[in-house]
């Protein structure tokens, strides 16, 4: 399967997926939140198959059963998606005066006053399968405050949208720990948020009295798009279920603003590019290294706003090819080595004027080495295919006893 960003749903040969929150209900699962004022950390990703959210599921069902949805939390982006990354969210009230919480505003975990009254947190947002991404930073945020409290959580899974497979990536160094990076898991870490739940509770001692809802039929070598579930964009720059497997290869590019990646245009995250790069020149040195799983497609574009707004644009479409054995942050590494050989001027020049943004940088990436060895060295994309490969491989073992059984390994 060759993915572009260009394509539809692949065909699902598939029993199809169902999420946590559907397994809660059929399974009769739903009986243990019987007496309980729930606290419920989601956004508009949360959704059945049928395309139900589960905010809206949870409403139809506390007067059946016999739950109150006593307050909302809503990650990054807001309850509804629409906030573009960094911004704040405002705390507000939904349609029946539930208070929602923002956890990307003045607060970034639920506070004291935000549980109180709760007996139960339940969470269940859609992830991307990138370290960097919130979302899942948030839940173990909510994690250590509900263990403070002893209040109980449940975690409602859902697929991780890359695959179950691919793990690549720098790990996360003790220092950089933020909220685009909280855990010492690989960038690409090819975990369900329930798994990494549980690999939190567990190897960082937080005491939280956690459960996880698995989801029925998925498995880890499932892309989104073999799931036959209905896509909901995560947030404005992750439109399409393809792209949380094109973000890890061009993200950190946006971080040292060096080349358009995308944003701005109708395929964010899928191609780079620049006025001053030759496209047939560049996509022939990256296809020259001969990295598995992905295609350099010569391509011209005219971003509508942000890099380069309005400006004729040189560059790559890039395709994956085999989206099991693609290395997406090492592909990315592959094309900042390649921009670094070819436009060194340029390089050069973007990295003096992207100075301000190098702790944002290093939070991403959780650890400044790459960050020298990109600025500082030559020759920079084989030093950077190997680094952290130890930890990486020590990071395979550790996992194992994380990964929810019906997943396979």
């Amino acid at each position: 399967m060759i993915m572009t960003g260009l394509e539809g749903s692949t065909i699902n040969a598939h029993p199809p997926v169902q999420v946590g929150v559907e397994v809660l209900i059929k399974d009769g699962k739903i009986g243990q939140l019987k007496g309980k004022r729930i606290g419920l950390i989601t956004n508009h990703t949360a959704t059945s198959s049928q395309g139900i959210s589960t905010i809206n599921l949870f409403k139809q069902l506390g007067p059946i059963v016999g739950f109150e949805l006593g307050a909302l939390f809503a990650p990054e982006h807001g309850l509804n998606g629409s906030i573009h990354a960094e911004e704040i969210v405002d705390n507000a009230r939904d349609s029946d005066a539930i208070p929602i919480y923002s956890l990307y505003g003045k607060h970034r975990r639920p506070s004291e006053a935000m549980l109180k009254g709760l007996d139960l947190l339940i969470y269940d947002i859609q992830d991307i399968g990138s370290r960097s991404y919130t979302y899942v930073s948030t839940l173990f945020y909510v994690m250590e405050e509900a263990a403070k409290r002893k209040i109980p959580l449940i975690v409602l899974d859902r697929p991780n949208p890359i695959n179950g497979i691919v793990v690549d990536g720098p790990m996360l160094e003790e220092r950089w720990r933020s909220i685009v990076g909280y855990i010492n898991v690989p960038y690409c870490h090819g975990m369900t948020a329930a798994e990494l739940a549980l690999f939190f509770n567990s190897e960082y001692k937080i005491g939280c009295k956690l459960k996880v809802i698995p989801m029925k039929n998925w498995k880890r070598e499932m892309s989104f798009n073999d799931t036959g579930l209905l896509w909901v964009p995560t947030s404005p720059q992750i439109p399409e279920a393809t792209t949380p497997l094109f973000y890890p290869m061009t993200g950190l590019l946006g971080e040292l603003s060096l080349v358009s990646i995308g944003i701005g245009y109708t395929l964010p995250f899928k191609v780079v590019g620049a006025p001053w790069i030759e496209a047939k020149k560049f996509a022939g040195a990256l296809n020259g290294q001969k990295f598995p799983g992905v295609h350099f497609e010569p391509f011209h574009y005219k971003p509508f706003y942000g890099k380069f707004a309005h400006k004729e644009c040189q560059g790559v479409l890039i395709a994956i090819t085999d989206p099991l054995s693609y290395k997406p942050v090492s592909t990315q590494y592959l094309i900042i080595g390649i921009l670094k050989s070819l436009y060194s001027s340029k390089f050069k020049e973007a990295v003096e004027s992207s100075k301000g943004r190098k702790d944002m940088f290093c939070k991403v990436t959780g650890t400044e080495d790459i960050y020298r060895i990109v600025t500082e060295e030559n020759n920079i994309v084989w030093k950077l295919r190997g680094f952290h490969e130890k930890e990486r491989a020590n990071f395979l073992t550790l996992r194992k006893k994380y990964l929810i059984d019906g997943y396979g390994q």
